[in-house]
């Protein structure tokens, strides 16, 4: 199967939530610093959440480039991760609303760590799909950014019932952890292009 309607769709899905985010986002009522300051809690979480749909996007992108067919395992894996980053918007908007509250905080981070889970089994179902000897599976590696990634969420999660801003603050470490996109695919890319240019 080729990969670029798989592309073209998360591409959409992805495109539709950043949008649907700004729409949850209400101007203030008035027109001085008081004001902006009803809506700050909205924005700084708007703003995480813009840069990790900006990450997966991303890095699924790179991801596919060195990936040369689909399955029907990948088309599930895929729609799976896409279920999860659609809840973002919703988590996103609850925080906001309810001030950074333990448990809105809490349910963000499970969605986060949700997301981070069905993004491994996409990569792993990719794996599969290109055969035992796949550029993607030598490009991850071992991958411990991934699952140390997983711990710091799940104990941002853990925190947030006690501590949610502290837990906020895990999660939007982690956005920026990932800002750049992985440096393993990203080279890997490079190596292959050297290659073909010199044949």
């Amino acid at each position: 199967m080729k990969k670029t309607r798989m592309e073209a769709f998360s591409d959409g899905v992805i495109a539709i939530l950043i949008t649907i985010m700004v729409f949850d986002i209400k101007p203030p009522a008035g027109t001085d610093l008081a004001a902006l300051n009803s809506v700050a809690p909205l924005l700084l979480n708007y703003m995480i959440s813009f840069l990790y749909l900006g990450i997966y996007w991303n890095n699924h992108h790179h991801m596919l480039q060195i990936c040369d067919r689909v399955s029907g395992g990948v088309l599930c894996a895929n729609l799976h991760l896409l279920f999860w980053l659609s809840l973002l918007p919703f988590a996103t908007n609850w925080i906001g609303a309810s001030n950074f509250s333990q448990l809105p905080v809490a349910v963000y981070g499970i969605i986060l760590l949700a997301s981070a889970v069905a993004y491994f089994i996409l990569q792993a179902s990719l794996i599969r799909a290109q055969g035992a000897d796949t550029r993607l599976k030598k490009a991850i590696g071992r991958d411990l950014k991934s699952r140390a990634s997983l711990a710091i969420c799940f104990g941002g999660v853990c925190l947030a019932f006690w501590y949610p801003m502290v837990a906020f603050a895990m999660y939007a470490l982690l956005a920026i952890v990932w800002l750049i996109p992985d440096q393993r695919i990203e080279s890997h890319i490079n190596s292959q292009s050297g290659d073909e240019s010199l044949t």
